[in-house]
């Protein structure tokens, strides 16, 4: 498992209780790089330790646009099989 360095000022200016801020940093970067599309819709959804409709739910929260491409069929496929 990769790990990311945050700054523990930074982590501490987080407004969240301290519980919160780990799984919600979480899927703060999981929308951000699923909207610039960096990463899939499954590999973002991973992420963010989230059931598929779950983070659909998020998007649509968001109005981020659900991407479908083929990558995105592989992995459903691979998913259903």
């Amino acid at each position: 498992m990769a790990t990311i360095e945050i700054d523990d000022d930074v982590y501490e200016a987080v407004q969240l209780p301290e519980r919160e801020r780990s799984p919600a940093m979480k899927r703060e970067l999981a929308i951000s790089l699923y909207a610039r599309d960096a990463l899939s819709f499954g590999k973002a959804r991973a992420l963010a330790e989230l059931s598929n409709r779950e983070f659909q739910n998020l998007l649509g929260e968001r109005e981020i646009h659900r991407h479908y491409g083929e990558r995105e069929l592989k992995e459903d496929i691979e998913y259903a099989e």
